[in-house]
């Protein structure tokens, strides 16, 4: 009876191929998604659930490393500017049909569609005529992509560019089906309309409530895929994300609340993951406005002035690092640049601010400065906020205005520069290179550079460097290019961060990474 009870799993597993295990896994995914639109969205809520939604050519492994997505197979010209990627044969969007060449083609020439206004864009400049196309210099049917047929996707860079192929695992990247499209217009996101092709599918979306994802019978390895559905609940409120947690309506959380640390690792040790991160805090100034727009030294005494060491270790406390710089440490072939002023003391740092800003005729004795500082709702930026405001005010006598906002509207007004002073922010690698952090400041980089910072040579650098062929020339130029950026001071660097989550013990696959990438295709979970 056993065997012939296994004879006959076996035999179904065969016909049907796709994974016999089961099961619905419930992950806490921080705010609420801005859209699923892989060309508009820019927060980490959108990218867990595109990556789950949407596979491009390169996609990552469960230890977050590069590996073949759409493309099972790829070869680089020897001049380094042809790029022909081969696409599986077996890949096909939610509703059966194929994955085509000419829907990377679609998407790609959407992506740089200057209408499609996508802070994306700049991630492929890189190819031939890019940035004309993305300026409206040129149609997006110059940009260097074509189908050389249905399955071969090929593209045509300006110049060799080091990390472009690590760049073609992030959802912008993605292909999208030009009939959906066609058909839905901008509603191409709702469920019941979108095509994706990745391991699963949009079955629900409700504002401030879940994301539901269902696995998809036609991915091309829905074979290794153990979940048979995937809920993505926004929490803002990190408490609350841990209460669910413990009542276990959630697997595993986005997040730790910084306050319940010290609790969590004595009475949860089992389920809290602590890793690096490629990642780092920080605020942007608003160049466009005045005292920013023209004086660094006023901008860097408010840097000098913030003790983020004292940050760390009393508002953080998860063990993040204290951060001089825009690139974190980990970055692959780099080492950033830490300006002198890392080394002193923190005394040192204040005396050289208030230097700083008696110079620039503020402070003490001269005109008073008031700054608000933008951040989105949450207790650990709430926090972070006053402990900046209770040390500028100690050490400068600057008073600061707290205004917070729902992250919709915060990255709304970021991008559009609609923000007085200085805004939370912060960047996450989308690939692990130097470049992913120092391209966002180019001059141009609609969308990402909301300091609204321009430097000519700075831009020639990162150019010079991503067409570099020697990783330490390249390396080189993107040290000088970043410590120019921190001369110049567009933004205060605040801390690396750790990632933070709690992860059921029923949970499998979980593999702790610096990306920290742990797409639903790669866990599993098990009766608790």
């Amino acid at each position: 009876m056993i065997i012939r009870w296994l004879c006959l799993v076996v035999a179904l597993f065969w016909l049907t191929g796709t994974a016999l295990a089961g099961g619905v896994l419930h992950r806490g995914n921080g705010a609420e998604p801005q859209s699923l639109d892989p060309h508009k969205s820019t927060g980490e809520a959108e990218g867990w659930v595109q990556r789950d939604l949407f596979e491009p050519l390169l996609t990552v492994d469960a230890k977050g490393a590069l590996a073949p997505g759409a493309a099972e197979r790829w070869t680089i010209s020897d001049d380094l500017l042809i790029y022909r990627f081969h696409l599986r044969r077996d890949g096909r969007w939610s509703d059966g049909s194929p994955v085509t060449a000419d829907d990377f083609v679609f998407a790609w020439r959407r992506l740089l569609t200057p209408s499609t206004n996508s802070p994306y864009a700049f991630y492929l400049w890189p190819l031939k005529n890019g940035r004309a196309v993305a300026e409206g210099h040129l149609p997006p049917t110059a940009l260097g992509v074509r189908a050389v047929d249905s399955l071969t996707f090929e593209l045509e860079l300006e110049k060799p560019t080091g990390y472009f192929l690590a760049a073609l695992q992030y959802p912008a990247t993605a292909p999208l089906s030009r009939a959906n499209l066609s058909r839905d217009g901008d509603a191409f996101t709702q469920p019941g309309r979108l095509l994706s092709n990745g391991a699963f599918m949009l079955a629900e979306a409700v504002p401030q409530s879940h994301v539901k994802l269902v696995r998809n019978r036609h991915f091309h390895d829905a074979v290794n895929v153990s979940l048979d559905a995937v809920y993505f609940y926004p929490t803002e409120n990190q408490e609350t994300e841990l209460k669910r947690f413990r009542a276990g309506e959630l697997d595993l959380t986005y997040d730790v609340p910084d306050a319940q640390i010290g609790w969590v690792r004595e009475n949860l040790p089992a389920e809290l993951k602590v890793a690096p991160f490629l990642s780092t805090y920080f605020y942007y100034f608003n160049l466009r406005r005045e005292p920013w727009k023209s004086n660094p030294d006023l901008r860097l005494a408010l840097s000098l002035a913030i003790d983020r060491q004292v940050m760390v270790e009393k508002i953080t406390r998860a063990g993040e690092v204290p951060a001089y710089t825009l690139t974190p440490p980990g970055t692959d072939n780099y080492h950033p640049p830490a300006p002198e002023w890392a080394g002193w003391t923190q005394t040192q740092r204040e005396e050289k601010a208030r230097e700083l800003v008696r110079k620039a005729g503020y402070g003490p004795g001269g005109k008073p400065l008031e700054v608000e500082i933008l951040f989105n709702n949450n207790e650990l930026h709430r926090r972070l906020a006053i402990a900046v405001e209770s040390m500028w005010r100690r050490v400068l006598g600057v008073r600061a205005r707290l205004v917070n906002q729902e992250w919709r509207v915060l990255l709304a007004n970021r991008a559009a520069g609609q923000f007085d002073d200085v805004a939370r922010g912060g960047w996450i690698g989308d690939y692990n290179d130097a470049f992913t952090f120092l391209s966002i400041f180019q001059s141009g980089a609609r969308g990402q550079n909301h300091a609204a910072y321009a430097n000519a040579t700075y831009d020639q650098l990162l150019i010079q460097s991503a067409a570099a062929g020697d990783p330490m020339r390249r390396r080189a130029l993107m040290e000088r290019a970043e410590a120019l950026l921190l001369n110049d001071a567009p933004i205060i660097p605040l801390y690396t961060y750790v990632t933070c989550h709690l992860v059921g013990k029923h949970v499998l696959g979980w593999e702790d990474n610096i990306r920290d990438l742990h797409l639903s295709r790669y866990l599993s979970v098990v009766p608790r």
